[in-house]
C-alpha cells in the first residue's frame, strides 16, 4: 500500500514540474521568495495545474532576524 502512495506522490509532483517548466517558471532564476513560492505552488498543486488551477503567489514578506 505505501508502495502505490509514494508513486502516487511522486508522479504527482512529477507532473507538477512539467506543469512549471511549461509556464516557463523554472527558466530564469527567481528574483524573490513570491517566484520561488509560485514555483513551488505549482509543483505541489501537481495535475491540478491541467484543470484550471493556476496557483502563484503576489507577495512574500520573510522574517526578519531581531537586532
Amino acid at each position: 500500500m505505501s508502495r502505490w502512495f509514494s508513486l502516487l506522490v511522486f508522479v504527482w509532483l512529477i507532473l507538477g514540474l512539467v506543469a512549471a517548466l511549461q509556464r516557463g517558471y523554472l527558466t530564469h532564476p527567481s528574483d524573490n521568495c513570491a517566484d520561488f513560492a509560485t514555483v513551488l505552488l505549482n509543483v505541489v498543486a501537481g495535475p491540478l495545474n491541467y484543470i484550471g488551477i493556476h496557483p502563484s503567489m503576489s507577495d512574500c514578506v520573510l522574517p526578519q532576524p531581531t537586532p
